[in-house]
């Protein structure tokens, strides 16, 4: 599998992730589905402190075991959680980043973190503190690079301007085409983007018109948009996961595109589409199906 660099850092990642939220609670079956990923090629494992208050890194964590050597390890910090609760506030903050990162490190079973994003981040948020905490931790040795998951124009302006992150990640799909606006300013600073939600909340995969007759509809599309956008692309191509990843990927900027899988079956599908041949002439046709949207809000 193709691997990229992360911006210009010290990262190489492969261009498909496995995004480790959706791996199921059974610590066996989750231990099948790394073991499948890191035998097809799969080298970039993305998590976060959030997900299952910590369970999900500690499970992430266990299944790596001694290959750790061999992938990048990426999670995520800003979120704080109340142990008694379901309650979730939003913690940038210098002190909660540098204390945060040792219960990550104990979680995963690792000395270090190959990628620490922010996750999320607003315009009213200390940001220079928040840089601070990563360049300190990067210094420490305790993580190699930083970047930020965020959709928020301004969010990603601050922080191309103001810090070394070498990554962005960013919903973005073909029926979430708001990154294209900002794909070439990205690339230009250095940075890269990483993918989320490129399948669409399965909507691009074969059970897409299955999902789609269950849904009122996917961001600017109605159900019935997407019930005719969904028999526009089948006529391009009929494996619409191999066109989503093909069409996210094609930008020099996109160095990965992060899918999830809860089952060995699934994680070997997204990687025989990655595989497929898809010509820059059905991604065109792809893209003149899809809606060409921006984003509305948090510009200033």
């Amino acid at each position: 599998m193709k691997k990229n660099r992360l911006g210009t850092g010290s990262l190489e990642v492969s261009e498909i992730a496995l995004g480790c939220m959706s791996l199921p609670d059974d610590p066996k079956e989750s231990q099948s589905i790394v073991d499948q990923a890191l035998d097809l090629g799969i080298n970039y494992f993305d998590t976060a402190d959030l997900y299952g208050k910590g369970q999900n890194e500690e499970m992430v964590g266990k299944a790596l075991g001694s290959r750790r050597q061999d992938i990048i390890l990426a999670t995520k910090v800003g979120n704080q959680w109340d142990p008694q609760s379901d309650e979730v506030s939003w913690n940038p903050s210098k002190a909660y980043i540098t204390s945060q990162v040792h219960e990550s490190l104990r979680r995963l079973g690792t000395d270090w973190i190959d990628l620490y994003q922010l996750h999320g981040g607003m315009i009213t948020d200390p940001s220079e503190e928040t840089i601070e905490a990563f360049e300190t931790l990067k210094k420490e040795g305790l993580i190699r690079e930083y970047g930020i998951s965020s959709i928020r124009p301004n969010v990603i302006n601050r922080f191309i301007e103001e810090s070394s992150i070498v990554s962005i990640m960013m919903q973005y799909s073909l029926f979430d085409r708001r990154p294209e606006e900002f794909l070439d300013q990205i690339g230009a600073s250095g940075r890269s983007v990483v993918t989320r939600g490129t399948l669409a909340k399965g909507l691009l995969t074969a059970e897409a018109l299955d999902r789609a007759a269950k849904t009122d509809g996917y961001l600017e599309y109605s159900r019935n948009d997407l019930n005719k956008a969904l028999k526009e692309l089948l006529a391009v191509e009929e494996n619409l996961t191999a066109l989503a990843l093909h069409a996210v990927l094609q930008s020099d900027t996109v160095a990965s595109a992060v899918t999830g899988a809860s089952s060995q079956s699934q994680i070997r599908e997204t990687v025989k589409a990655y595989e497929m041949n898809i010509s820059a002439e059905q991604i065109e046709q792809a893209k003149k199906i899809t809606k060409q949207t921006k984003y509305a809000e948090h510009r200033s």
